[in-house]
């Protein structure tokens, strides 16, 4: 922690470690939009850059939110979400195939965005309220799945199949963590195995074609499965040093289709290397654990579900991402979070972030008055 001899008090009790980790990621990542722009700021690191700051300024903002109004805004929130979300199927923009945008005048919103960290505040504020001897009962089941599923639903008719994973997961995780029996997610799991066939036949074709490739991407090189094979040849190519600072062959000579948003860690990877990719996923990590942290040294159930979710909802952006650009789960449109190119996710996780470091000031706040 800085000193308030060097910074004013009140920045002086921001978590300046944390801040300085999340900065030299997205700093990282600019230097990889750079390099795949052919080294250029535009017309990706510079428009990363101002979103960035913009967003860092505003989980700022958010660390000295109390968490009494956390709280009291949660569910209002939520359902201004599902609102949202229900004006996207029905006068939504589609682009791309998806209608996934909500139009407010000179605005333009991705709700399903704002869900992710929502549906962890909705469970945690939902399982703080449930009295503690009634958490193995039905009382605490359908309440919280019908909290998960309405949301998860809309999203997934859009449709926006990586968004729905992400939301779904992490609702699950705070069900888990508020201490669910262990053979409801057990059973849950085998339920939706067995169900596997009738899901998939539902899907859309292209969709489908998604999975086929995941497991046979050989099957359509030129095709379905140019991305993952273009997305395996630059990380096998980087070795463990890399190619060098702009010096990707994949990327700049246009192999590596989405090389600055969802396979950005490819493109990384073939400059930076194994070491590079080990750096990154390492800083990740120590923000995970930061957040972990955050939970383990909470006072009430709400912070603890809270942050222990909001943690996980960066692990679930990274490790779906890296896991997709790696050929060993299938192509869902997850991005790498501060590095790939676009607002959706730097949103999220600065979302994300400003709660926890609110939460956080809190803690040591309480801790001087004890």
């Amino acid at each position: 922690m800085i000193g308030s001899a060097i910074i004013p008090r009140p920045l002086a009790k921001l978590p300046w470690r944390l801040i300085f980790m999340i900065v030299a990621i997205a700093g990282f990542g600019l230097v990889v939009l750079y390099s795949a722009a052919g080294g250029s700021i535009r017309p990706w690191a510079l428009k990363q850059a101002m979103i960035f700051l913009f967003f860092l300024g505003l989980a700022i903002s958010m660390s000295w939110l109390k968490e009494s109004t956390i709280k009291a805004a949660t569910f209002p929130i939520f359902a201004l979400i599902v609102v949202m979300l229900i004006g996207v199927d029905a006068l939504g923009l589609v682009r791309k195939g998806a209608q996934r945008w909500l139009e407010l005048g000179p605005i333009r919103l991705q709700p399903s965005e704002f869900m992710k960290p929502a549906i962890v505040l909705t469970l945690a504020r939902f399982y703080e309220l449930l009295p503690a001897g009634e958490i193995r009962k039905w009382r605490a089941i359908w309440p919280a799945l019908a909290l998960l599923g309405v949301p998860a639903f809309l999203i997934l008719v859009q449709p926006d199949l990586g968004t729905c994973i992400m939301v779904v997961l992490c609702g699950i995780t705070v069900m888990f963590l508020a201490g669910l029996p262990l053979y409801l997610f057990v059973g849950s799991g085998l339920t939706l195995a067995a169900a596997a066939p009738i899901a998939f036949s539902m899907m859309h074709d292209y969709q489908r074609k998604r999975v086929f490739i995941f497991m046979d991407p050989e099957s359509d090189p030129l095709g379905a499965g140019y991305h993952i094979s273009q997305s395996k040849i630059a990380i096998g190519s980087g070795g463990i040093w890399g190619k060098g600072f702009l010096q990707g062959s994949q990327s700049h000579l246009d192999y590596l289709p989405e090389g600055h948003t969802d396979f950005v860690f490819a493109t990384m990877a073939e400059e930076w290397g194994l070491v590079g990719g080990f750096l990154l996923i390492l800083a990740f990590g120590m923000v995970i654990r930061w957040g972990m942290r955050v939970s383990a040294n909470a006072k009430s159930r709400f912070a603890q579900l809270t942050a222990a979710g909001l943690s996980m909802t960066i692990f679930f952006y990274v490790t779906i991402n890296l896991m997709m650009v790696m050929g060993l789960a299938p192509v869902v449109g997850v991005p790498l979070p501060l590095v790939s190119f676009g607002g959706s996710a730097v949103m999220t996780i600065m979302l994300c972030l400003g709660i926890l470091m609110a939460l956080e000031r809190q803690q040591r706040s309480q801790s001087r008055l004890e």
